[in-house]
């Protein structure tokens, strides 16, 4: 069993990835009849009041992947050119924490998010704009382009998907999550790379495992 902290991944009837909720959702809503179906390993088993005829407890069990019917609210679903909300907890995941210049690993206090094409020179703030860089390659670059500061990009900044978003803001994402989520990745996203290195799909913390694809140099 896993500590009660663990997140739910909850997909709509057809299998779309939603959102990622605890363990109080996932009872709720299998308590109102809105989950389809549940699937993946068992994460709790909670045990309930005691059955007044039998005298037996009450045990709910909650899987790691449940589905769940009705209307979704998935914004994935309104149009093929979703961008989901560009913010700098999952800039820092989609980069692996490391600087996009000088290839080191930092934790989220000492990183910062970078324009490759500066604001000041027409850049957007967006994610195909928009890596992950140390505070010293970020005061490096300053207001320039990497060409003009003789910097060389580690990697490509690219959108997630709606898909790739979510698992992006997992905290702990379990294996059958993670091959489940995969599943739902487009067949050019650069995270298919980054996570085939995650040895057997194992558990992990989002940004511990290698960087996303390393432009060949």
């Amino acid at each position: 069993m896993y500590a009660l902290s663990q997140e739910v991944l909850r997909t709509d009837v057809s299998g779309m990835p939603l959102e990622w909720i605890d363990y109080r959702d996932a009872v709720r809503l299998h308590f109102m009849g809105q989950v389809a179906y549940s699937f993946g390993q068992v994460l709790f088993d909670l045990h309930g009041g005691t059955n007044a005829k039998t005298g037996e407890r009450t045990v709910f069990q909650v899987s790691s992947i449940i589905a769940t019917a009705g209307h979704t609210h998935n914004p994935g679903h309104l149009h093929r050119g979703y961008v989901p909300p560009l913010n700098n907890e999952t800039l820092f995941r989609r980069d692996g924490h490391l600087c996009m210049y000088c290839g080191q690993r930092f934790p989220s206090s000492q990183l910062s998010r970078d324009h490759v094409t500066p604001l000041s020179r027409g850049g957007r703030d967006a994610w195909n704009n928009v890596v992950t860089a140390c505070r010293r390659c970020n005061n490096l670059k300053a207001w320039r382009t990497p060409e003009q500061a003789k910097l060389q990009l580690i990697a490509i900044p690219f959108t997630p998907s709606y898909a790739e978003y979510i698992y992006l803001k997992g905290r702990r994402v379990l294996a059958d999550q993670m091959e489940y989520l995969l599943a739902h990745f487009p067949r050019s996203s650069p995270l298919h790379q980054r996570l085939s290195k995650v040895s057997g799909l194992q558990d992990c913390k989002i940004g511990s495992v290698p960087n996303l694809a390393i432009l060949q140099t």
